[in-house]
């Protein structure tokens, strides 16, 4: 699979429109899903890997529309790593102590260490879309936080962080049908927020602040992906085959083991 198609490449303008959020890469459901359990497995090696190698360290940023699938994506890419080392950091509404900090404090906090992967369920790029379809700071304000973001992150991968960034793109019939599960399906319900229906409405504006994001802060230390999501197994399909791409290509070892440890027998 060329994984290139999906990244968008930095200094160039975006149309969301470029990527059919249908799109399954000429897969076959069945065959992705057996491809995905490899690759889960592989995902599994390499986290231990970097892990014991405690050099590396790997954020993923996954941002989407209401509905768009960052949890399933987190469940069913990640499923079978180990907790210990990967950490999944979410970001609501900021809290008091929050809002008396600039806006990337909280965020710092949750950056990885050494040997981590950590995931972030929404992230700073909060600051340049929900802040600008709400008009809950100035254009000004909001309009200069692309060059904070990608200082921020500059400095992160000059100090060792590999980040990867995945918008999650589904259309807006694709919404229609998941929140309509979340009434219609009684296990769902719980997931349901008639706030949802509100940005909805803002779908448009939504839009139009994801493609300023990609053109703004997709860089060539830290490129977005866009990865077409209407088809979950897809989509799954595709963020596997980035993460463990990525992870391949940081040519990771085993730690040397203690010193008099060879021909050791345990009695």
């Amino acid at each position: 699979m060329k994984l290139s198609k999906y990244r968008v490449e930095p200094g160039r303008g975006v149309s969301l429109g470029d990527w059919d959020t249908h799109d399954n890469g000429d897969w076959e459901r069945q065959e992705a899903e057996e491809r995905t359990s490899v690759l889960n497995a592989r995902l599994e090696g390499l986290q231990e890997l970097l892990y014991a190698e405690h050099r590396h360290k790997v954020l993923i940023v996954i941002q989407a529309t209401d509905t768009g699938g960052k949890d399933g994506t987190i469940r069913h890419v990640f499923d079978k790593v180990n907790p210990q080392g990967v950490h999944v950091a979410s970001f609501k509404k900021p809290t008091h102590t929050e809002i008396a900090h600039d806006y990337l404090w909280r965020v710092h906090a949750k950056t990885p260490g050494a040997g981590e992967i950590t995931i972030f369920n929404r992230s700073h790029y909060e600051d340049v879309l929900v802040v600008r379809v709400h008009g809950l700071v100035d254009p000004l304000t909001w309009g200069r936080r692309y060059e904070h973001i990608n200082d921020f992150e500059r400095m992160l991968v000059e100090e060792g962080t590999t980040v990867l960034k995945f918008f999650l793109h589904i259309s807006k019939d694709e919404q229609r049908e998941r929140l309509q599960d979340r009434i219609d399906e009684p296990d769902k319900n719980w997931k349901f927020d008639l706030g949802d229906l509100g940005e909805r409405e803002l779908w448009s504006e939504y839009q139009a602040a994801f493609t300023t994001m990609l053109e703004r802060t997709s860089t060539k230390q830290a490129p977005w992906h866009v990865i077409p999501a209407d088809r979950k197994w897809f989509r799954n399909l595709l963020i596997s085959e980035i993460v463990v791409d990525t992870l391949e290509g940081l040519d990771m070892s085993w730690p040397d083991p203690e010193p008099g440890i060879d021909g050791l027998v345990i009695e």
